[in-house]
């Protein structure tokens, strides 16, 4: 599409569903960003490293409207953060010198999000949060190990791949630390943040940013992330792990069907 006013104006709205996706499962939104951008008429090498920039700002008002209900876990972003991004970039770095492209990780990707939406489709009623406060030194640290293991999974996935880390960050916060929903949604949300910070330099050191399009999806994802942290703060638990099973369920789908016709290609 030629650049004007209409190109503009759509651009703006994919940020702002890119801004609701992100505050309402704790995700970078890239799933939409980026093949919107696409179709607008930015070139793939130059559209992962465009929808970096609006992350961190999405994360940013989102996590806002999460804190002031006090559901970040801060001491999880703590530990989930270093590995998280020293994961990413050794993930990027061997994702030139893997065989196959990448595509039968991607392809085990898919396999595990299946898995992951399953078991919160079909996951109990109620969740209990860990009281922090109470656990021993012992639990404390194991808290603290398994946090950096999912922030290097999530990670390592993300420079690898291109996989958002908070569909990775999410489905593990809940099952593997024994959060609410929610709390894992909120404390995804700000990691997620944090991860964007290092790709967005490195793809604008090396000239792989459009910066019209950056700033026009901001523009969208600035507003978008409060309303999408609203939708989630107003569902209950439940209902709201089962949404996110199908988000996942639908994502893998996607990633699963792109990668088999690669292949078969």
């Amino acid at each position: 599409m030629d650049s004007g006013l209409l190109r503009d104006a759509l651009t703006a709205l994919a940020g702002v569903a890119t801004g609701v996706m992100s505050g309402s499962f704790g995700v970078g939104g890239a799933v939409i960003s980026t093949p919107a951008i696409r179709a607008l008429g930015c070139s793939a090498a130059i559209a992962v490293g465009t929808t970096l920039p609006s992350i961190l700002p999405g994360a940013i008002m989102g996590s806002l409207k999460y804190r002031t209900s006090q559901l970040v876990r801060w001491r999880t972003v703590l530990y989930t953060v270093p590995a998280g991004i020293v994961a990413a970039v050794i993930g990027a770095r061997l994702a030139s010198v893997l065989p196959g492209d990448g595509h039968p990780l991607m392809i085990l990707t898919a396999l595990m999000l299946f898995w992951s939406s399953w078991n919160l489709i079909r996951g109990e009623k109620s969740e209990t949060e860990i009281d922090s406060s109470s656990n021993t030194g012992t639990e404390v640290t194991n808290q603290r190990s398994k946090s950096a293991v999912i922030g290097a999974m999530a990670g390592g996935l993300s420079g690898l791949l291109g996989v958002g880390g908070g569909i990775v960050m999410v489905p593990m916060f809940r099952d593997v630390l024994k959060v609410p929903m929610k709390t894992a949604i909120a404390t995804s949300l700000v990691c997620v943040g944090f991860f964007a910070v290092p790709g967005t330099i490195t793809h604008t050191i090396q000239g792989g940013v459009d910066w019209r399009y950056a700033l026009l999806l901001t523009l969208g994802v600035i507003p978008g992330a409060p309303i999408g942290a609203r939708i989630a703060l107003s569902l209950r638990d439940e209902h709201l792990r089962r949404i996110f099973g199908v988000f996942l369920a639908c994502i893998a789908v996607i990633y699963a069907a792109g990668e088999i016709v690669a292949l078969a290609g």
